[in-house]
C-alpha cells in the first residue's frame, strides 16, 4: 500500500503542517507550539495539578518535567505545593503566563475560525465524527496491547 493511501499518513501530514504554522505563530511571541499548549491546559483561576497536564497533551512525564522547568524559569508559571499533602503540586500561571496563554488562545481561535470559514459545516461535522471513530479504534487497539503486555508480564513472572 502506498503511504498516500494510508489514514495515518494524512493525519500526520496535516498535523505536521498545523504544527509548523502554530510554531511560526508562537515564535513571534517567543513561544513554541508545545509551550503554548501547556499554557492553554492550565486553569486560569485555580491552576492545574501537575499530574493532569502531561496526559491531556500526550506528553511523556520526563518531557513534561523539562517543559514545566523551562516555563518556570521564564516566569510563566509557578508551582504551588498543597499544605496538606506535599506530594500534590498545582501549576499556576503568573501574570506573564496569562498574557502568553491569551496570545496562544487567540492563535488557536484564529486558525479555527479560518477553517470554519473555508470548510462547510456539514463537512466539518463528518470530519469530527470520523476523527472520533478513529480515536476510538486506536484506543481499543491500545487497550488490547496493554492487556497483552500485562499477560506477557504475568507469564514471565509465573
Amino acid at each position: 500500500m502506498r503511504k498516500e493511501k494510508t489514514v495515518d499518513f494524512h493525519i500526520k501530514w496535516v498535523w505536521h503542517s498545523i504544527s509548523k504554522m502554530y510554531n511560526g505563530f508562537a515564535a513571534r511571541f517567543d513561544m513554541t507550539m508545545a509551550t503554548s499548549y501547556v499554557l492553554l491546559n492550565i486553569d486560569l483561576e485555580n491552576g492545574t495539578p501537575a499530574t493532569k497536564i502531561g496526559p491531556s497533551l500526550g506528553m511523556e512525564p520526563r518531557s513534561m518535567v523539562r517543559m514545566l522547568k523551562t516555563l518556570e524559569e521564564r516566569g510563566l508559571i509557578y508551582r504551588e505545593v498543597d499544605d496538606n499533602d506535599k506530594r500534590f503540586v498545582r501549576i499556576v500561571l503568573t501574570a506573564k503566563g496569562k498574557e502568553k496563554r491569551e496570545l496562544a488562545r487567540e492563535g488557536v481561535i484564529s486558525f479555527n475560525n479560518l477553517i470554519r470559514h473555508k470548510i462547510p459545516l456539514d463537512k466539518l461535522v463528518v470530519f469530527f465524527d470520523v476523527m472520533q471513530q478513529i480515536n476510538a479504534i486506536v484506543e481499543e487497539e491500545n487497550q488490547k496491547l496493554r492487556s497483552e503486555g500485562s499477560a506477557n508480564a504475568d507469564v514471565l513472572e509465573g
